[in-house]
């Protein structure tokens, strides 16, 4: 009656194995490090790299506790704070002799301290879980948003809408060109000028049109309307925030917080990462894309008069620089999505998707310039790189290819930073700053202690008053508790004080199913019922109150999970993962434990489970 077969045992003993060995992580403790990884896409972190910094620690008398490459870039394991913070001005200093366009982002990190083996595990790797914001620390980053340049680029695109509307109508113009903040178009005949004025009034209705027509220069000149204005900027913003939500979520950082702050700032708060390099790395570039024609004139006589010069990295290593003519055929925001290919020489490329008017701008574009080179440029914190320069070799629209001196893992970068979303204006980090342990210690004290305080007291209370059966119930506890732990170190989850509070609350609703199955063992006693048929009987009855009673309660979590954000969500993640190990632990790991002492009893006169036995 009262006895499982011998596989539930057998399932037992693994679930609690299992909850050990990725609990165990969480014991060891982090190390300060130094992390190194690129800062443009276009380079990349090889063993090379690696020896220039051993080689920079090595001149500075730095004695590091350990030094790696991984995907993510060099990490340095150090022995303290103090040097830490010594070895990250050496490492910068020996990779970033242009402190104006540094290569590579040199951090500061935390490494976990476990063992190697227990990161080596196939499939499901053993680390630790994170702490948040408030308990271990993390990275705050302000971003300023460019709202001029967010005008700039509307206008950029309005140009080019004009100058396709009037090609398809075929109406001639002398010229389009922006001047400031307004597109000045001029024609040589009143006529072609009034009907441009009634087509642009009609495609585009958020220019205004002024005749600025002098003597025989006739000309209208076009602007945003000041309500396009601020719908533009507002939506730019918009744009932005959910771009740097994407990338995050492409980063796997739990919990973060994104917030606008004021008209033109972004407040960007990753509790408990651990890649702080990348996630500056990737929130700290604007990725803005642009399409240009190569000045082949300029590139012939070496002139840089009336033009724009970017530089481009050669597959020998040299730079060369690129003289690329002013105006702008496309912007990244006509970008539809991106992924990492390869070109017809099976060489690394990136492939670009563009939008319906993208796609009529490029065909017109390689249409009239077949044999002409053409430069991607790349713009990162306000420095541009032609990472492709190439002859259009025949018409294309909607769809081409970046190609380049390209690894598999730079096109995947670059893939990302175009697929997570186009910056509507580029944004630059105004303040970075790194939240230390220091000011999360007392809170992780105090959670902490609260935790296990309750948890004696509960164990303590429920072994006095239920005797045996009470510490069944205390080790079902104690396996609740680990079996949640090891859930949130497998998923990687960030625990914030929140959360703690969820522990809290999950190990008070676990230790309250057990007083129920123990109550109701009790009244089947007291009903005259046998010591094995009273147990089989509470453990059976008093299911389907508990059931009932966390299904209600796992609503809750999941409303609180769908609608709430930040700390709340971490709370509800907490809660709701506490009430699937406490129904486990709660009713299957007591009653193993409860079988184990009794089930194989044949004769069993009495149970201790209270102040007497029961008979």
């Amino acid at each position: 009656m009262n006895r499982y077969p011998l596989w539930v045992y057998v399932t037992i003993a693994v679930a609690l194995a299992l909850g050990a060995l990725y609990t165990l992580p969480n014991f060891f403790g982090e190390a300060p490090a130094v992390q190194v990884s690129p800062a443009r896409a276009t380079l990349k972190v090889d063993p090379a790299v690696l020896g220039r910094v051993e080689e920079g620690l090595k001149k500075a008398g730095i004695q590091p506790t350990g030094v790696f490459l991984d995907l993510a870039g060099v990490k340095v394991r150090l022995a303290d704070t103090d040097t830490q913070l010594k070895a990250k001005d050496v490492i910068n200093q020996a990779l970033n002799p242009d402190p104006e366009y540094p290569s590579y982002t040199v951090a500061l990190n935390l490494l976990s301290n476990s063992p190697a083996w227990l990161a080596a595990i196939p499939v499901a790797p053993a680390r630790p879980m994170y702490l948040g914001l408030d308990l271990r620390g993390g990275v705050h980053f302000l971003l300023q948003v460019d709202m001029r340049a967010v005008l700039a680029k509307q206008l950029d695109s309005n140009a080019a809408d004009i100058r396709s509307q009037l090609r398809d109508k075929n109406v001639r113009y002398a010229g389009i060109a922006r001047e400031g903040d307004s597109i000045v178009i001029r024609f040589r005949d009143a006529e072609p000028r009034d009907k441009a004025r009634a087509i642009i009034g009609e495609q585009l209705p958020d220019l205004q049109l002024i005749d600025a027509s002098v003597g025989s220069e006739l000309r209208l000149v076009a602007s945003i309307r000041p309500e396009a204005q601020k719908r533009t900027q507002e939506l730019a913003l918009r744009q932005n925030i959910q771009t740097l939500h994407n990338r995050i979520n492409e980063l796997g950082v739990a919990e973060p917080v994104i917030q606008q702050q004021g008209a033109d700032r972004v407040v960007v708060e990753l509790p408990g990462v651990q890649d702080t390099a990348k996630a500056k790395e990737i929130l700290g570039r604007t990725a803005t894309l642009e399409v240009r024609l190569v000045d082949e004139d300029a590139m012939r006589s070496n002139s840089t008069f009336n033009v724009d010069v970017f530089p481009e990295r050669k597959r020998d290593g040299s730079v060369s620089n690129v003289p690329v003519k002013k105006q702008v055929l496309l912007t990244g925001d006509r970008f539809t999505g991106a992924a990492a290919t390869f070109d017809q020489h099976q060489q690394p490329a990136v492939s670009i998707n563009l939008d319906a008017a993208g796609g009529r701008v490029m065909l017109g574009v390689t249409r009239e310039n077949l044999g002409h080179l053409m430069a991607i440029i790349l713009f990162e914190r306000g420095k541009g790189e032609a990472i492709s320069v190439a002859k259009i070799q025949g018409e294309f629209s909607n769809r081409f290819q970046i190609t380049g001196l390209f690894s598999p893992e730079e096109t995947n970068t670059l893939a990302l930073l175009i697929r997570a979303g186009s910056l509507a204006a580029p944004m630059e980090i105004i303040e970075e700053r790194t939240v230390g342990p220091s000011l999360g210690a007392e809170n992780i004290k105090k959670g902490f202690d609260s935790t296990i305080y309750g948890f004696a007291a509960l164990s303590l209370f429920i072994i006095v008053y239920y005797s045996l059966f009470g510490v069944f119930s205390a080790l079902a506890l104690c396996a609740n508790l680990l079996f949640l732990i090891a859930l949130l170190s497998m998923l990687q989850a960030t625990l914030t004080l929140p959360g703690i509070a969820a522990i809290a609350l999950t190990l008070g609703m676990a230790i309250d199913a057990n007083v129920l199955i123990n109550e109701r063992v009790r009244e089947e006693l007291r009903g005259g019922a046998t010591p094995q048929a009273a147990i089989h009987a509470g453990y059976e009855r008093a299911f389907g109150t508990i059931l009932d009673s966390n299904v209600t309660t796992m609503i809750a979590g999941l409303a609180l999970l769908i609608f709430g954000s930040g700390p709340v969500r971490g709370f509800a993640v907490v809660h709701c993962l506490g009430i699937l190990t406490s129904i486990f632990s709660s009713v299957v790991v007591s009653r193993s434990m409860v079988n184990l002492a009794y089930g194989s009893r044949r004769r069993l006169e009495h149970v201790a489970i209270g102040n007497t036995a029961w008979k």
